[in-house]
């Protein structure tokens, strides 16, 4: 359809839209008044990653057309986690450590949202706020018997946990109750109507509109956003070293910078459209480029995306970085960097383990590290490692007293003495 309110507008155009529960509804709404929406966050871990992204620029896109984001903290829900579309049941984590996952994971939300008191500042609350104080009988009586349990097993989230090793627990059975809950108390608390999500949360938010039009006939809406995935079907927010974080002190603004400028030639139209604030009109002028023009959209693509994470600043120093590195064969020193003591160099640190998960993380494991020896994938001083026995020594280290571990012609460390 055709979207009449900026808001939609904005993320049809954007790619941001795989459904809305009432399109012509929200639609409405948006056009004529403010809307209230939010998006959850269970504190998993300290840092979001990139494939929270998506959500993120979904609030900031509401915010930019005139409307009030919520960013829901799930410091109740966390205790339980998640089971949608896992394997296995996420580990149970003790109420220090979703504190401090939530307190670390806070900082990025203003890089890309307004918070305040004003009619469409953000807002940021924590769902522990209201799921800590129920009761177990009240509860199953006013809100649990609004579910059926036939319906809550037909749905994808949950089917394909049913028929795994891993059962689905009851703990994580009521998951899909709570997360309901939540849209129904900031429906009455902050007068939100919207929620939004991935894809794979369809069927939460459903359940949490209609839980609030049935107890206080409240019309709510839902609206999810594709599930990411590059071109070559890897997921969003992964990369051979692991999760791609959104906070520096988890991952360096020139870590962040090289994850985008590897994206697929096929991928960079579409990213641009969606992590970025560029005009639509200069989207469609890089997306066009071919051949060696290609990658400078995807350092455009890079930098937009890290100044919105870390500031203006930080991008151009990682895009600098990367000149320097690739394009002048120098040895920045704004690489990526892991200390190790001298006592440790001077008895010599073997090379599988410089480049393993205990030092530099380059590489996974010792048969990674093996593996990438004998194809020539790793060097030392931009020398290629031939011998997996060798060790890194004093005489290893530049007139900068550093050592430069590669792997591959794009993802470099550098070794500094304590």
């Amino acid at each position: 359809m055709t979207y009449r309110s900026d808001f939609l507008r904005a993320l049809n155009d954007r790619g941001l839209i795989h459904q809305i529960s009432d399109a012509e509804g929200l639609d409405a709404l948006a056009l004529n008044g403010t809307i209230t929406a939010y998006v959850g966050y269970d504190l998993t871990a300290a840092s979001l990653h990139v494939g929270h992204m998506t959500n993120i620029m979904m609030l900031r896109r509401l915010q930019q057309a005139g409307h009030r984001p919520i960013v829901l903290m799930g410091g109740g829900t966390t205790r339980i986690g998640d089971p949608s579309f896992r394997d296995d049941a996420r580990p149970l984590l003790d109420d220090a450590q979703i504190e401090a996952n939530k307190q670390s994971i806070k900082k990025v939300f203003s890089r890309f949202l307004t918070f305040g008191d004003g009619p469409t500042d953000a807002i940021m609350v924590d769902n522990a706020e209201w799921l800590d104080k129920l009761e177990y009988i009240p509860f199953l009586r006013d809100i649990g018997r609004h579910f059926s349990v036939n319906r809550m097993l037909s749905f994808e989230s949950v089917k394909s946990r049913l028929d795994r090793d891993q059962s689905l627990s009851f703990l994580e059975f009521n998951y899909m109750i709570l997360q309901a809950y939540d849209f129904l108390e900031l429906s009455r608390r902050y007068g939100c109507q919207l929620q939004m999500g991935g894809s794979d949360q369809w069927g939460n938010i459903i359940n949490g509109m209609e839980l609030g039009r049935r107890i206080d006939n409240n019309p709510l809406y839902a609206l999810t956003s594709p599930l990411l995935t590059t071109s070559s079907g890897a997921k969003m927010g992964k990369s051979a070293g692991g999760a791609v974080w959104l906070n520096e002190d988890m991952l360096a603004p020139y870590g962040l910078w090289q994850y985008w400028r590897n994206t697929e030639d096929a991928d960079v139209g579409r990213f641009l459209r969606i992590f970025t604030d560029l005009p639509l009109e200069e989207i469609t002028r890089l997306e066009a480029l071919e051949g060696a023009e290609r990658n400078d959209a995807k350092k455009i693509l890079a930098t937009e995306v890290t100044a919105l994470l870390h500031g203006r600043e930080a991008a151009n120093a990682a895009a600098e970085t990367a000149r320097k590195t690739f394009e002048e064969g120098a040895l920045a020193q704004d690489l990526p960097s892991h200390v190790i003591t001298r006592d440790v160099l001077e008895a010599g640190l073997g090379v599988l383990a410089a480049f393993g998960p205990d030092h530099t993380g380059l590489v996974t494991s010792t048969s990674e590290a093996r593996r990438q020896i004998k194809g020539g994938g790793l060097k030392v001083n931009d020398v290629i490692v031939t011998d997996e026995k060798a060790r890194l020594t004093p005489s290893d280290l530049t007139s900068e007293g550093l050592i430069k571990l590669s792997l591959g012609k794009k993802k470099h460390i550098l070794l500094k003495i304590a």
